[in-house]
Parts: structure tokens; C-alpha cells; sequence
């Protein structure tokens, strides 16, 4: 469940287009780094933490922290908690995009469009509340249906078939690429590090990108992976754990670089075109391309296949905390957290067309970069430092706990080494995050 959580969207469509805006090699260099020193740590936290709190976000840390101390920990917890309800409200709306889409290629609607009107098709999508309403509500739909099965009967199983689809899908789509023309000049900037570009698109920036990267693309800092850390049994590990959940995750990233890269190359695509390059530009390539339709098809059924198993490990998060905190049925609790997402995803359909002067966070902006400005700005570097402190202070849980949890099972053992790194290194370089991402969101200074 781990894995559908942390492999989604931040892997098959935000990895490509950041690492297109930054140059290529040298940021998916930088980016594997951070997954490591950065992302790995967090995750090792945040795993600990809901196996040895076998709760959701604020109840583990609840029921770890020091006794002896009177601060509530558990208080900010809910706050950062509701990360979860924020990602979802616009996670849904795109999940959907992506489902709509693969119908579309299906019954063949984009075979006889060229560019112009690939661009006008979206347009007109996005005018249309109603079409995102409903399939909003398939893929939630989908998503409460499966929860209600519970994590061993249901989510665990749908997930692991969702998985080996999905790899299954990624491999003949990056054969597929790889067969392209002039692919290889795609693979290159790709993974060819350019020292000069990086030098020229600006070092921090460059730096920064990477790293809040590293954590967008795992979820970390809200709660996601403390719930799946919550059901992991103290059989094994959990390095070894967190080992196999990023190989899992950088293999998606990195396969889903070489499906996009090389139709860039062979079609003369510029590889920075943003999400746009999704939903306008790729449609446009598969029209072009042999037996396109049913490329495209297989495509975003391959997204769409990545975005629903992140919304089912992510939804199952409210479902637990439903659970443990009100002592809801299940069935009771993935009813309501359902019917308040279904309401409260409106306002990311609607920023597109009924409320689109609405520019919360200055011109071209609208709700869905206003909410992921609140999640991955804010709410997930925020929560991973609340999480590194308390597992590295004794007013929290402590380290000496953290650690003997962490190795507590049979695999590869956290060396004791790296605690202070932990305790000292980490918490600084997220708060540098957190704060150069806000200084970057409003031109505060210029890197």
C-alpha cells in the first residue's frame, strides 16, 4: 500500500515536466541525491512513527510522545493531518482529467485533431464543469468503493494488481518511445548531465526544485505514509522497506522520463512545456504517430492507473483517522469523508471556469495552485520538520526509540551514525526548503 501511495502523479507527470524546466540530467542527478539523503530519512520517520503509533498522523504522535512533557504534539498533528483532504481536493479533479482522457482515446476522439485543436478540446474541457464533475465522482467513486473493503481484503489486493498493470503498461509504453525517431537525442537531455545549462537556469533554483521534489513525489510530511506505516508488521525492517518503496518509486520516475523525453525528440517538442505538455501536446503526438489512439489510450490508462492507487492509500488515511478518532465502522467513515470530498473538490472544477477571475495567488494563478501551494508548499515541508523534531528530541519521542523502531525485524539495520544528521542536518535543510520555496512563490529575492 506504501508503494501505491508514494508512486502517483508526482512520478508520471510532475518528474518529467520539472526535470524538462531544469535542464535535464544534472536535475535528475540532484534529484536522486535529495531522494536519498533527504526523502529516505523522512520516510524512515514517518514508517517508524505509524508503526509504533498503529494510528493515523495525530494519534501516533499521541500516543509516542513523552509523557513527562505537557505539550500537546498531537495538536499541530491535525493541522498538518489535513494535508491529506487538501492534496485529494485537487487530486481527484486531475485523477479524473486523466480518466477522461483515457475514454476519449478509446472511442477515438482525438484521431483526426491537430494541435490548435487539441489545446481548444482541453479548453473547452476545462469550461465544463459538469464533464469534471462526473468523472471526479468515477474515480472517487472507485476509490470509496475500494476502501470499504478494508486493508487486507481489498486495498492490499486492488493495489498490487494496480501495480503490476502499471509496470506492465510503462514497459511496452517506453519500448514504444524508445522505437521513435531520433529518441536517443530525447534520452540524452534526459539523462545527460549539462553543467552549462545548470549553470545558466540558476544553481538554487536548480538545487531547490530537486529537493522539493524528493518530497512531493513521496507524500512525506502529512501523514500519508504513517498510515501505511501503521499496518507493516515488526517482521521486517523498515529501511529494507523504505529500500524497496523508492526503488519502486525512482523506477516510475525514471521510466516515465524515458516514455515523454524521446516522443519530445521526435516530434520537436519543447520538453518544458509544463502540465500542458499532458493534456495538449502529447494527444497531438499520438494523433501523429502509428497506431496512435491506442498508444495513446494505454498512456493514460497508465496515469491513470498511477493517480487512483495514490488516491486510495491516501484516502484510506482519512478512513483510519475516522476510525480511531470518532470509532466510526468503516463503511460509516469512507461514507462521509467520501461525500466531504465529492463537495469539497468543487472548488478546484469551478476555479476553471465559473470562478476563473478568482487569482488567489496573483495573475494566471486559480484554486487548484492555491491549494497546491497550501500541501506542497507549505503543509509537507512544515509536517516533515515537525516530524524530525519529534523523533529526534526527547520532548517528542526521541531518537534512541525512533532508532530501535526502525530496526526493530529482520533486513538491512539504519546505521546509528546518521541520528545526529537526523536530529541536526535534516531540520535544517527543510526549513531552508520551506522557506526558499516561499520566496520563490513570490519573487521575494531573485536566485
Amino acid at each position: 500500500m506504501t508503494a501505491g501511495c508514494a508512486i502517483g502523479l508526482g512520478n508520471v507527470w510532475r518528474f518529467p515536466y520539472i526535470t524538462g524546466q531544469y535542464g535535464g540530467g544534472l536535475f535528475v542527478f540532484l534529484y536522486l541525491f535529495f531522494l536519498a539523503v533527504l526523502g529516505f530519512p523522512v520516510m524512515m520517520m514517518e514508517l517508524s512513527l505509524g508503526r509504533a503509533g498503529r494510528s493515523t498522523f495525530p494519534g501516533a504522535f499521541r500516543n509516542l510522545q513523552n509523557k513527562n512533557v505537557r505539550f500537546r504534539w498531537d495538536f499541530p498533528a491535525y493541522l498538518l493531518f489535513s494535508g491529506n483532504m487538501f492534496l485529494l481536493m485537487f487530486y481527484t479533479v486531475i485523477s479524473g482529467w486523466l480518466l477522461a482522457y483515457a475514454c476519449y482515446f478509446a472511442v477515438g476522439k482525438f484521431r483526426t485533431m491537430d494541435a490548435a485543436q487539441c489545446q481548444a478540446f482541453f479548453e473547452n474541457f476545462l469550461a465544463s464543469p459538469g464533464l469534471q464533475t462526473l468523472f471526479m465522482l468515477i474515480v472517487l467513486g472507485l476509490t470509496v468503493f475500494v476502501c470499504m473493503g478494508g486493508v487486507r481484503k481489498m486495498i492490499e489486493k486492488v493495489i498490487k494488481v494496480m501495480m503490476i498493470g502499471l509496470f506492465l503498461l510503462l514497459l511496452l509504453l517506453v519500448v514504444q518511445s524508445l522505437r521513435l525517431p531520433n529518441a536517443m537525442q530525447g534520452v540524452r537531455f534526459f539523462l545527460y548531465p549539462d553543467v552549462n545549462k545548470f549553470l545558466s537556469d540558476g544553481v538554487w533554483a536548480t538545487v531547490h526544485a530537486a529537493m522539493a521534489q524528493a518530497f512531493f513525489t513521496l507524500s512525506l510530511g502529512v501523514g500519508s505514509i504513517a498510515i501505511c506505516g501503521s499496518y507493516i508488521g515488526h517482521d521486517r525492517s523498515l529501511p529494507a522497506e523504505g529500500v524497496w518503496i523508492i526503488s519502486l518509486d525512482t523506477l516510475m520516475a525514471i521510466c516515465s522520463g524515458l516514455i515523454i523525453f524521446p516522443c519530445c525528440a521526435a516530434y520537436a517538442i519543447a520538453p518544458n512545456a509544463g502540465p500542458s505538455l499532458i493534456f495538449i501536446t502529447l494527444p497531438n503526438v499520438f494523433h501523429n504517430m502509428e497506431g496512435g489512439p491506442f498508444w495513446g489510450f494505454l498512456f493514460f490508462l497508465f496515469l491513470s492507473i498511477a493517480a487512483v492507487s495514490t488516491l486510495i492509500a491516501v484516502f484510506e488515511n482519512l478512513a483510519a483517522f475516522g476510525m480511531d478518532e470518532f470509532r466510526w465502522s468503516r463503511k460509516k467513515s469512507c461514507s462521509i469523508f467520501g461525500i466531504i470530498l465529492a463537495a469539497l473538490s468543487m472548488p478546484c472544477i469551478l476555479g476553471f471556469n465559473l470562478w476563473q477571475k478568482f487569482r488567489p495567488l496573483g495573475k494566471d494563478s486559480n484554486v487548484l495552485d492555491l491549494e497546491d501551494f497550501i500541501v506542497s508548499d507549505n503543509l509537507l515541508p512544515l509536517g516533515a520538520l515537525y516530524l524530525t523534531i519529534f523523533c529526534s528530541n526527547r520532548f517528542g519521542w526521541g531518537s534512541e526509540n525512533f532508532y530501535k523502531e526502525l530496526n526493530t525485524g529482520k533486513g538491512w539495520k539504519f546505521p546509528h551514525f546518521f541520528i545526529p544528521y537526523m536530529r541536526w542536518g535534516l531540520p535544517a535543510i527543510i526549513l531552508a526548503i520551506w522557506v526558499i520555496g516561499i520566496v520563490k512563490r513570490f519573487h521575494l529575492f531573485e536566485f
